[in-house]
């Protein structure tokens, strides 16, 4: 298909840089193996983690290869509900397990991974090889403003939380509040779709790389890489409480930031590698077009799948992550109003996201669970 900026959520990854990260996928019997030994806890991690970054590759490329196939409406539809399939699986285990704190925290992480790390890696990238980079300002300006929507849009239950939750029946009243929104979210989701592959704004394509991969091979690749990974979130959040008890870390920093740098690795790299080949409309289209899908489709989504489960997701989120959320959303919309970056944005960019990440890392895990 092609990789239009208006495409919400590009998920495509390509040939020579798959072949670098297949490699990887000898961690996945790795992995059961040591599971299947009771080896230690952070070594299972290490091993289902790595096995991971593969697996959202080849979902990303099989994916690419079908919606090719299906025309740019139906094509782009595919692209945009699989884009971030491997966090979706991982975070469904999360909450079959209760993690619910880490689930909340792994979107969150996602958003502002992709808004700050991501973008500002590309920038940085394709600054130092292109100097001045340009890039389509009304895609870039839409879709940045969709993102600060999708802030606002988050933080409207946390605003709302101590007030609803004095109410004799609160717990009911903020499910029943957080599945509205989550209806309402989803449905301006599917609005947007159907908008941004009605009216493409850009031309700018990435070369296509499905000759190899028939459908019929894509859709086998796509089933055992969804399989595949399905063992490995299991076998991932079935440590995870152990190995932030081994390392000192949280719960809450393994969500914000580790989960998602893993099932985002694939995709990481095929925005930075366009940007650094001067083509900064595609890289900005996945950075925030990813991020659009996270907070847009896969929050809400995860607020109905968590109903099948004893402990229910609710959007009400925790001060640092409103706060690293609208700080990224601003920070990232501000940089594509000029229609022009630079590896200096990038850095600045980057400088943010450590700081978050240096502040989650010390935040204890007794840390107020919401705003108060």
């Amino acid at each position: 298909m092609s990789k239009a900026s208006s495409a919400p959520t590009p998920s495509g990854f390509k040939l020579s840089s798959l072949f670098q990260v297949n490699t990887l996928l000898i961690f996945l019997p790795i992995a059961l193996l040591l599971r299947a030994g009771q080896a230690g806890d952070v070594v299972i991690f290490g091993a289902a983690a790595l096995a991971i970054i593969p697996l959202a590759g080849l979902i990303g490329t099989a994916t690419e290869a079908v919606a090719a196939k299906l025309g740019p409406g139906l094509g782009g539809l595919i692209n945009a509900t699989l884009g971030n399939a491997a966090e979706l699986i991982i975070t469904i285990f999360a909450l079959r397990a209760g993690l619910v704190e880490l689930v909340k925290a792994s979107i969150i992480g996602s958003v502002i991974g992709n808004l700050l790390f991501v973008l500002g890696l590309s920038m940085v990238m394709g600054g130092l090889k292109n100097r001045t980079q340009s890039f389509d300002r009304r895609t870039a300006s839409m879709n940045a403003t969709f993102v600060i929507l999708a802030f606002m849009l988050l933080a409207i239950p946390s605003a709302f939380h101590d007030a609803i939750i004095t109410a004799p029946d609160g717990s009911n009243r903020e499910l029943f509040f957080s599945e509205g929104l989550a209806l309402i979210i989803i449905t301006l989701y599917g609005l947007y779709l159907v908008y941004t592959l009605r009216n493409p704004v850009s031309h700018e394509t990435e070369p296509h790389h499905h000759g190899a991969m028939s459908t019929r091979t894509a859709l086998i690749v796509l089933t055992l890489a969804t399989l595949g990974i399905v063992l490995m979130s299991e076998t991932l959040v079935g440590t995870v409480e152990a190995v932030g008890h081994t390392l000192g870390l949280s719960e809450f920093f393994i969500g914000i930031i580790i989960v998602p740098l893993i099932g985002n690795v694939a995709e990481h790299m095929v925005a930075v590698q366009v940007a650094y080949k001067n083509r900064m409309d595609l890289s900005l289209s996945i950075s925030l077009g990813s991020s659009l899908q996270i907070g847009l489709f896969v929050a809400p989504i995860l607020v109905f799948i968590s109903l099948l489960f004893e402990k229910k997701l609710l959007l009400v989120f925790n001060a640092y992550e409103l706060l690293a959320l609208a700080v990224a959303s601003v920070v990232a919309a501000l940089v594509s109003l000029d229609g022009e970056s630079n590896w200096l944005e990038g850095v600045v960019l980057l400088a943010v996201y450590v700081i978050f990440g240096l502040a989650f890392f010390l935040i204890p895990s007794a840390a107020p669970a919401v705003i108060h």
